[in-house]
């Protein structure tokens, strides 16, 4: 199989001590290619910085909601210096709104969003969506703010049937992560999947967050190289071949990236 991680964190620390080790499992595993979502200017530095050492790793650069109380002209001046001068930022994000943390105020959430489409328009940076109990506020908000034609992935999906389609109604990407398969936190989205169209959906890890199984019962890291566990459960739900499956993601993938990986 040909697999493309499309959302993972591997400049959070825990990865500094092994980072040459975790690309060479990730090889063994199939893994082409992995993107590295941002999340504040600092970490869009550095996996700027890791991307610059490893030509198969992308990234994307922007500002979490949990992260939006500090979305100043500062940070989104540097995020957007960091996107013009590094061909290895291929997307903006990840933007959206959580308000089941509420890590920052919905306010600030909303205000940081609405800032982020309208820089992804002005670079034509597709773009990598949070959302996360928003009550329909996110889906509000990427229908009346910008072009229709605007390329997003909607990242670790877990929502209901109908948000499901109010997303491709708006020609999204859905990213499906290792929660598929568990057993119970999985059930909804294992009914859900066989309905994406094949050309819009993104396999991702997350790493370091979300293991998928079998691997979760071994460890508590994620890692790129655990993509394959999602993509093989996500062809057993949809009674596809595998390898089948994951050449067609990773079409999706570098379609949506506007990437070239073989």
């Amino acid at each position: 199989m040909i697999l493309f991680d499309s959302h993972c964190h591997i400049d959070d620390p825990c990865f500094d001590a092994d980072m040459d080790a975790m690309f060479d499992r990730a090889r063994h595993a199939g893994i082409r290619a992995m993107a590295i979502a941002g999340v504040d200017l600092e970490t869009a530095r550095k996996a700027v910085a890791i991307a610059s050492r490893h030509p198969h790793v992308i990234t994307a650069v922007g500002i979490h909601p949990h992260d939006a109380v500090h979305c100043g002209p500062n940070a989104l001046t540097g995020l957007i210096r960091l996107a013009k001068e590094n061909d290895c930022v291929k997307a903006w994000g990840e933007t959206g709104l959580d308000f089941n943390r509420m890590f920052s105020p919905q306010k600030e959430q909303e205000a940081c969003l609405k800032a982020q489409l309208g820089i992804a328009g002005d670079l034509d940076l597709p773009l990598i969506f949070h959302e996360r109990d928003s009550r329909g506020r996110f889906y509000d908000i990427v229908k009346s703010d910008g072009p229709a034609s605007r390329k997003g992935v909607v990242h670790c999906f877990s929502g209901t049937r109908t948000e499901l389609f109010k997303y491709l109604d708006l020609g999204y990407h859905i990213g499906i992560t290792g929660i598929l398969t568990i057993q119970k936190r999985g059930s909804r989205l294992r009914e859900l999947a066989p309905l994406i169209p094949e050309d819009r959906i993104l396999i991702e890890t997350d790493a370091p967050y979300l293991t998928p199984a079998p691997e979760k019962n071994k460890h508590r890291r994620n890692e790129p190289a655990f993509v394959q566990s999602v993509l093989i459960r996500l062809a057993q739900v949809r009674n596809q071949d595998p390898e089948d499956l994951a050449a067609a993601i990773f079409t999706n993938t570098n379609r949506f990236f506007g990437t070239a990986f073989t």
